[in-house]
């Protein structure tokens, strides 16, 4: 019996870990095609506040998309981030109003576009350009983003 038990616990954490790499897709109707990324989704102001920071590498087709609650200027920084970013950002009508690549890491200086966004993309640096992802582009943002198609 205790050993039926150990192989079902067994059996829900290999479960539970595949379930915790299904990730939401954002699609980016890009010059070439419909590419997308696995995103990690982030809407409170903690995990706003984190993003990649401490991460040591982000997958090629995987990124991680902030959901704010309204559409400003938003600016970030690489504070404590050790990875090189591109940074999508995208208006409330799921249209890329601009990209900032290759975010230096650890810098401290704001990064942003001048331009209201409620979505920003980060994905690895340089995927926006071997993507052809470029402003004026549309972004189909997961359902758990706060926007349809």
């Amino acid at each position: 019996m205790q050993h039926r038990v150990m192989r079902t616990l067994a059996a829900l954490l290999v479960v539970a870990a595949c379930a915790r790499e299904t990730l939401p897709a954002a699609r980016i109707h890009a010059a070439d095609g419909v590419v997308e990324v696995a995103v990690e989704v982030v809407s409170t102001p903690e995990a706003l506040a984190r993003g990649l920071m401490y991460r040591s590498e982000l997958a090629d087709g995987r990124g991680m998309l902030f959901v704010f609650p309204q559409e400003q200027d938003h600016r970030f920084w690489m504070k404590n981030t050790l990875i090189p970013l591109d940074m999508i950002f995208i208006g409330g009508d799921g249209v890329i109003v601009g990209i900032h690549r290759d975010a230096t890491p650890l810098s401290t200086a704001t990064v942003g576009v001048g331009r209201p966004s409620r979505y920003v993309l980060e994905v690895p640096g340089g995927w926006t350009e071997r993507r052809g992802v470029a402003t004026g582009q549309r972004v189909e943002i997961p359902p758990s983003g706060g926007v349809s198609g």
